[in-house]
């Protein structure tokens, strides 16, 4: 055939970063700190439950669109019991949305609320599914760039860029924080000015707060709970990221009943359910103990410090986060430019893998040096690959 078969829409996007390097990983046997995946479980008592269900019957049939009624009182209950003092509350039955993973909410919410040839500003570098999902709905992605603030190194958002960003023809803005890959934690004055200018250009908001317990310095402050931004903010949450059961792919949407009423109309003819199971687990998890939550960050904070001095020690450049489970890299110090060749030499120089930050930016250039490493993997592997990384 003469035309391609892919639509013009994806024609950008191949196989993405993450199944060439997991694939380069297996190919020579390295430490694998590219793709965002813990390496061990999560508690057992979550996956006994979703062991439980399984064989009580729960769940192996379609479970109800909008999710089983157990994990939207969950995630409602989650919502007031760490951000309930903000004001934030949600209706189980009209203002929660069970969804495929974080990346389905961010699919259907796109898909819902944009008309062909609507401006979506996100900051970059973003999650390459960001790119794709607004490509297929039809938008237009504006990006605004985060950089490394010289006095401190930590990267951060110029609102004045965001508010340049805006014209006549944006319709939302996505959003993420904690940031991935940057492990930004937006603050209140930067999150209150976002939100000022939602309210005065009339904007939705979609936020990306999957990493919500994984902040390290900081804290974490749903949009949704800031003035004016109740009924235009589309929060989207996750099990995989805070339970470390990726692979069971819970995700959820909070808002107001209608645009929870508009995601689902677009989500209903994605997948229309999933992971029946899994959402009795995930019920069981979210009502885990506070020390479960504080025991994670903890986990995660000493594991970050460990690849943070091996990496600073191999001769990176590196960008500490305040969230997430990611460390970006400047290779320039080590006499390298190039991302994309350093991370496709790495594996075979020192036995790593590691992701380039140039994915996740549309202005390529801006993320050229930098390299993106994951720590959620266990101590004794990020020792290993710290002591692998300083052959460098």
């Amino acid at each position: 055939m003469d035309r391609p078969l892919l639509n013009r829409r994806l024609a950008e996007f191949g196989t993405t970063i993450f199944a060439e390097m997991s694939a380069l990983a297996v190919r020579t046997g390295s430490i694998n700190l590219g793709q965002g995946f813990p390496d061990t479980d999560g508690p057992e008592e979550v996956r006994e439950a979703a062991v439980r269900a399984l064989r009580d019957g729960l769940g192996n049939q379609y479970p109800p669109g909008p999710g089983i009624p157990e994990l939207r009182t969950a995630v409602a209950e989650h919502q007031k019991r760490f951000y309930g003092h903000l004001g934030l509350a949600s209706d189980p039955d009209t203002e929660v949305l069970v969804t495929a993973g974080a990346t389905e909410a961010i699919a259907a919410a796109l898909l819902a609320l944009l008309e062909p040839g609507d401006e979506v500003i996100a900051l970059e570098p973003y999650y390459d599914s960001y790119a794709a999902c607004i490509a297929m709905a039809g938008g237009t992605r504006v990006p605004v760039t985060l950089r490394p603030a010289p006095e401190t190194g930590a990267y951060a958002l110029d609102l004045d860029e965001l508010r340049d960003a805006v014209t006549d023809r944006t319709r939302l803005i996505l959003l993420n924080t904690p940031h991935n890959p940057t492990g930004t934690v937006l603050t209140r004055d930067e999150l209150t000015a976002i939100a000022e200018l939602a309210v005065a250009r009339d904007l939705l908001v979609i936020t990306d707060e999957v990493y919500e317990h994984l902040v390290f310095e900081g804290e974490h402050i749903p949009l949704a709970s800031l003035p004016g931004m109740r009924e235009r903010t589309v929060t989207i949450g996750s099990a995989g990221k805070t339970f470390s059961f990726t692979g069971w792919k819970v995700g959820w949407v909070t808002s107001s009943p209608e645009l929870v009423t508009a995601v689902r109309s677009a989500k209903q003819f994605l997948t229309y359910v999933s992971a029946g199971p899994f959402q009795y687990a995930v019920a069981e998890a979210l009502a885990l103990p506070d020390s479960y939550y504080t025991a994670l960050r903890d986990d995660l904070r000493r594991k970050r410090d460990i690849l943070a001095r091996g990496l600073t020690e191999a001769g990176f450049r590196v960008f500490r986060p305040s969230g997430t489970y990611f460390i970006t890299t400047d290779i320039r110090p080590l006499g390298y430019d190039d991302g994309f060749a350093f991370c496709r030499a790495l594996p075979e120089r020192a036995g790593v893998v590691a992701i380039p930050n140039a994915v996740f930016y549309d202005h390529k250039d801006q993320g050229a040096p930098f390299v993106r490493f994951a720590f959620c993997k266990q101590e004794k592997v990020l020792e290993e690959a710290v002591s692998r990384l300083r052959a460098l």
